[in-house]
């Protein structure tokens, strides 16, 4: 597995922000879909709302999340 940082915009009516996630996935494609999902779960955006501007796999020691490098080091 490897990990990724997606960045975009949330553009609603009431809400305009942006975002950068990183996600565990085997292709960037299931890095994008994981966003999505995540994204329109827990916050309630619709797919439209949201705009992804780049996705990019993060080598081992530069991933921030804490979570995600205890799983990708094994620790």
């Amino acid at each position: 597995m490897k990990v990724f940082r997606v960045t975009g915009e949330i553009n609603k009516p009431n809400l305009s922000t942006s975002f950068a996630k990183e996600i565990l996935a085997e292709k960037s494609a299931h890095a994008i879909e994981k966003v999505y999902t995540e994204l329109g779960s827990k916050h309630r955006v619709k797919r439209y709302h949201i705009k992804i501007e780049s996705t990019i796999e993060v080598p081992t020691d530069e991933i921030e999340d804490e979570i995600l490098k205890k799983l990708v080091l094994g620790e």
